[in-house]
């Protein structure tokens, strides 16, 4: 299906306001971040685990709403095992146990109630996660960067790690910023995790379609001058690119207003840098080229761009 027939939208002729409204996003978020502090969930942070069993089905928000009456903080609540069996984490409280069976017996006099078992997080693990976490996300931008730099030239790949850069800053900020302001529940933990790594796969696959597109438009029309090329490569892809985000934005809509609590936070992530993925691979991934060739190359992208961009070296 296509969407739009042959666009030509200038995408690249305000490419100077677009770079300085994501720097001063990213500077605004990082600038909240530092200052506000990252809340971390159980699995960075330290809590407790306590698998819970019940006579009869209990709905998970009366369960949340029950556990919550004990003034514990940081509570996830899932499925666990078998039938009427739940998973609650809570952060670090030495007498959690306790508590949540008091809280369910209280709050659920017909059932019966038991605790199947009880793993607690130190701190110490916690923090060694959030150090794994970091560099499984700086090995994901490295590997990436290595890859575009072997398919294209070194520079496209700077260009779109730039913008993979920008997509993970800008989800990271906005998330914690949201969930400050108590938007959302979006605690740091690791499903938020594996959200930004999907991030940082699907930003890229964008970013590459349209290089891509620029290498083949290169043999086409010869002499062209490079931010006419780029334009041309965009406006061409843009219907997959609205094609594909659309479905993508449907099945992850879906699950944040469906899914429940536990997943709500891992769609709205993938929403959020999907968005701002898509974003990127359009008005800075090639403006970040441009301006590099341009401002530190000093070349003339107006006479042409012949050996600018190479050929597929994969």
């Amino acid at each position: 299906m296509r969407f739009f027939h042959n666009p030509s939208i200038d995408f690249l002729g305000k490419r100077n306001v677009f770079i300085s409204l994501s720097v001063v996003l990213i500077l605004a978020g990082l600038l909240v971040t530092i200052l506000s502090g990252v809340e971390y969930g159980i699995d960075f942070e330290g809590g407790t685990e306590i698998a819970v069993g019940t006579s009869q089905h209990i709905e998970t928000d009366q369960l949340r709403s029950a556990v919550n009456s004990t003034g514990l903080t940081g509570v996830e609540i899932k499925s666990y095992g078998g039938e009427n069996q739940y998973l609650i984490r809570i952060k670090e409280a030495s007498n959690a146990p306790e508590l949540i069976n008091e809280a369910l017996v209280k709050s659920f006099p017909g059932q019966k109630i038991e605790i199947l078992k009880v793993d607690k997080i130190g701190p110490k693990i916690g923090s060694e996660l959030r150090t794994q976490a970091f560099w499984a996300v700086l090995l994901a931008v490295v590997a990436m960067l290595l890859y575009l730099a072997f398919r294209f030239e070194f520079i496209f790949g700077v260009g779109a790690v730039v913008a993979l850069v920008h997509d993970v800053i800008l989800t990271f900020t906005i998330g914690v910023t949201l969930n400050k302001l108590g938007v959302l529940s979006l605690e740091v933990d690791l499903t938020i995790l594996a959200a930004m790594l999907t991030v940082v796969g699907y930003s890229v696959n964008d970013t590459v379609i349209i290089f891509d597109r620029i290498r083949e438009n290169k043999e086409r029309h010869k002499g062209m001058n490079f931010i006419k090329l780029a334009n041309l490569s965009i406006n061409e892809t843009l219907s997959r690119t609205v094609n594909t985000v659309a479905t993508t934005l449907s099945a992850l809509l879906a699950l944040f207003l469906f899914g429940g609590h536990v997943l709500q936070g891992f769609a709205f992530i993938m929403i959020l840098g999907i968005i701002l993925g898509t974003y990127s691979s359009i008005f800075i991934a090639s403006a970040f080229v441009i301006w590099y060739m341009e401002k530190v190359k000093k070349i003339d992208l107006e006479s042409g761009f012949r050996d600018v961009i190479g050929s597929s070296k994969a």
